[in-house]
């Protein structure tokens, strides 16, 4: 009688193969390799490593979308900060930044890695891990950032380096990051897989809501736009009879909390991650400075207003669902964290008024209507 141990075949080339446990189709239906007709053999491995910050993850997620065309039987591995907005449907493993996983990645070999990352973590390990293609960003002898190939790598260097190149930039993020790669940016869309549906109530859905995220951040505060700005914008948008949601995180609470009682706009709390993606999906519009809010809005197709200062706009891309707000200054992109002396004004922000952000929330409405959603 034959050994079955020794004559089963084990495809280990396979997407489901996992190699310590039974493989999905195995354990649903007891089918093994021979005959087997979910067998998806493994042509290449490639490692994506994009960190942070959670914004940049997620704008990072239509590549995914051009290396699954060129690349179908690919196995592909992220490495991020953010784990919970890389799409899970899309990739076949997500690593976050622990020993555990940094362990077994660095035991590997991979067809192509992609590291988008100029920190130190993201360029060291980049130079560590075996790889027979390296795009993007390594590690020099001195243990800086150096760009892996010339052309679109080193553009996106050198604005890094560089405020006045940066200033002078005129493509969008995704246009640099699939130029890096050897690709052409054609609208591909991001990628934001929703993890929760809550029922909100206490949210007149029947209206048109309004979202408004409050907060920027501690790095930059020069985004920042001032509590009497919001409070003025909310009186124009109640007036209108929308529906005025607040939006934030911890940091925003106590302000969020305040400008509530003030205007009596809807401020539900601030939430873990998967349910503050939820809470912006209740928006027809939201209205932003430079945060993560604006990409998981952009992902969830919403109607987006930026309001944008020191950033260079050129780097936003709203897809058509939206509209950048900045003073008119020639001192823009100037990725200042503080103001000071040398500014023309002693804060930009407060030339982008309430009164022309509510103009274009009634520009994108259209009229007092429910927008149709996608």
């Amino acid at each position: 009688m034959k050994n079955p141990r020794k004559s089963r075949i084990t495809k280990t080339d396979c997407r489901w193969y996992r190699g310590h446990i039974p493989c999905k189709p195995h354990k649903k239906t007891g089918c093994l390799c021979e005959g087997c007709n979910l067998y998806e053999p493994l042509k290449e491995r490639i490692l994506i490593i994009k960190l942070g910050a959670a914004g940049d993850v997620i704008r990072t997620t239509p590549l995914l979308r051009k290396l699954r065309s060129i690349y179908p039987h690919a196995e592909i591995v992220w490495l991020t900060y953010y784990p919970i907005f890389v799409p899970i449907k899309w990739v076949d493993k997500i690593l976050s930044f622990n020993l555990k996983d940094i362990t077994w990645l660095k035991a590997q070999e991979f067809s192509r890695l992609i590291n988008l990352d100029k920190d130190d973590n993201a360029i060291a390990l980049s130079s560590e891990i075996e790889a027979q293609k390296k795009t993007g960003f390594g590690m020099d002898s001195f243990g800086k950032c150096k760009p892996l190939s010339t052309g679109s790598t080193t553009r996106k260097w050198l604005t890094g380096v560089w405020d006045d190149l940066n200033k002078a930039g005129t493509k969008n993020y995704m246009q640099e990051i699939f130029e890096i790669c050897g690709f052409e940016f054609k609208g591909e869309e991001y990628i934001l897989e929703k993890s929760v549906n809550q029922s909100w109530d206490n949210i007149e859905k029947r209206k048109t809501v309004i979202g408004l995220n409050t907060g920027c951040g501690a790095r930059w505060t020069t985004r920042l736009w001032k509590d009497k700005h919001w409070i003025d914008l909310i009186n124009g948008l109640k007036k209108l009879n929308l529906e005025v949601l607040l939006l934030g995180g911890p940091q925003e609470h106590k302000k969020n909390l305040r400008i509530s009682t003030e205007t009596s706009a809807k401020y539900p709390g601030f939430f873990e991650l998967s349910e503050f993606v939820d809470l912006i999906d209740q928006c027809d519009v939201v209205v932003t400075q430079v945060t993560m809010a604006l990409h998981i809005a952009i992902g969830l197709k919403r109607n987006v207003i930026l309001l944008n200062n020191i950033f260079n706009k050129n780097e936003f891309y709203l897809y058509e669902k939206g509209v950048i707000l900045q003073p008119d200054l020639d001192c823009l992109c100037c990725f200042k964290q503080r103001f000071d002396g040398r500014c023309p004004v002693s804060d930009c922000m407060d030339l982008i008024t309430p009164e022309f952000v509510l103009e274009k929330v009634k520009e994108i409405i259209g009229s007092n209507k429910k927008i149709e959603r996608p």
